[in-house]
């Protein structure tokens, strides 16, 4: 379990830094931007630095290893830091994305941490040790806007450079951290690449679409309503910037924070009712947010969209498992993830232009339209499971 602990410390600090990016990106773009319609590019950069580098994170890691990967992806993931701290200074917007791309980059190593962790541990604990991997982001979710808060006064002038100067700091110490991390002898699972179907044959699947529709609608909501969040707190309805960092703090605990139990709860209640229940709180979120530019709207709003986007992603994930082959595996969560995080990448760049040319209530009826499109494929819910699933 050495390495479980590890790497939970690790995704600590290292996620604790990338927090401070959702939390401010939107609100130091909206300084820098000469457009107000581009103020969150720094944020959906980052989202696309993640889905660009999802495939390369695994095919590098093959190569030259999980742990000298997570190192020099922590200490690049630093040296971005520096260089946002720096574009607050020049006030340079453009340096703010280039940089913050390169976050995006890490936030693809950050994700194959659960499954170095699932690697470390016999077949019996796997769920432990992602779930001590998922208590690391947990922390991270309570430290991270509080850090970034407590340092924006930083560099005297340059409002919120001492964050990210914050953050140089947690990934360097999450480098350092992973430096204990020592990789485990392969457990190579093995299949008859003659039992793999045509790749458009797995993704045709009613079950699959299904699977990867949840990840996809569940992404996609909550990204842009979270990426216009800030802004349209801060910016529009000047609430605080303490305000603005409990909301989005509370919506990141609120996303993580169910994973120790959620597991549990679908593999008990079935997929189709876990994803219905995060539809509905996502619905609910939309009624509340909606409602109004009051603190708690906002507060109740993002709470509900966590917990809603962490059952449908669960559920979503759990359900994908059962559609594939074990020699279809890579090829089926390529896709999956490829449709997941660029989605994502998408609704995050919606998020500014949206929250500038709609206004808040319009862009949170605008996030009911993928909801109602999943709710239909949830009637349409096939009468059996695949013939071709697996367990």
């Amino acid at each position: 379990m050495r390495n479980v602990y590890v790497l939970s410390l690790a995704q600590a600090l290292s996620a604790a830094g990338m927090m401070t990016i959702f939390l401010l990106g939107g609100i130091i773009g909206s300084e820098l931007a000469p457009l107000p319609q581009i103020a969150t590019l720094p944020v959906s950069l980052t989202v696309v630095g993640l889905a660009l580098t999802a495939i390369p994170a695994a095919l590098i890691m093959e190569r030259i290893g999980r742990r000298n990967a997570f190192i020099a992806s922590a200490l690049l993931a630093a040296v971005a830091a520096l260089a946002v701290a720096w574009a607050v200074v020049e006030a340079s917007f453009w340096l703010l994305c280039a940089a913050t791309l390169v976050l995006g980059a890490n936030l693809a190593f950050q994700q194959q941490q659960r499954f170095a962790a699932a690697e470390s541990v016999p077949p019996g604990k796997v769920s432990q040790a992602v779930s001590m991997v998922m208590i690391g982001t947990l922390v991270a979710a309570a430290i991270g806007p509080q850090i970034a808060l407590a340092l924006k006064d930083l560099v005297p002038g340059h409002e919120y450079a001492g964050s990210f100067i914050g953050v140089a700091v947690l990934c360097i110490a999450a480098a350092i951290t992973l430096a204990g991390y020592s990789q485990p002898a392969a457990h190579a699972q093995t299949a008859d690449a003659g039992d793999a179907r045509p790749l458009p044959e797995v993704v045709r699947q009613p079950m699959y679409l299904i699977a990867v529709g949840a990840a996809v609608v569940s992404y996609a909501v909550m990204s842009f309503i979270m990426t216009a969040t800030p802004i349209s707190m801060h910016v529009h309805d000047h609430h605080s910037d303490a305000d603005t960092a409990w909301v989005i703090q509370s919506h990141l605990l609120a996303m993580y924070g169910p994973s120790l139990v959620s597991g549990r709860l679908i593999g008990r209640i079935g997929a189709r009712a876990g994803m219905t229940a995060g539809a509905l709180l996502m619905l609910a979120c939309v009624a509340i947010a909606s409602s109004g530019h009051d603190l708690m709207h906002y507060w109740w709003g993002l709470v509900l969209l966590g917990i809603g986007w962490n059952l449908l992603f669960v559920a979503g994930t759990a359900l994908l498992t059962t559609t594939y082959r074990p020699a279809e595996r890579f090829r089926a969560q390529a896709v999956n993830e490829f449709s997941v995080f660029g989605t994502q990448a998408l609704a995050s760049l919606l998020a500014g232009p949206a929250i500038h040319a709609l206004g808040w209530r319009t862009l949170n009826f605008a996030a009911l339209a993928p909801l109602l499109l999943f709710g239909l494929a949830l009637l349409a819910w096939p009468g059996q499971r695949s013939r071709n699933s697996r367990a």
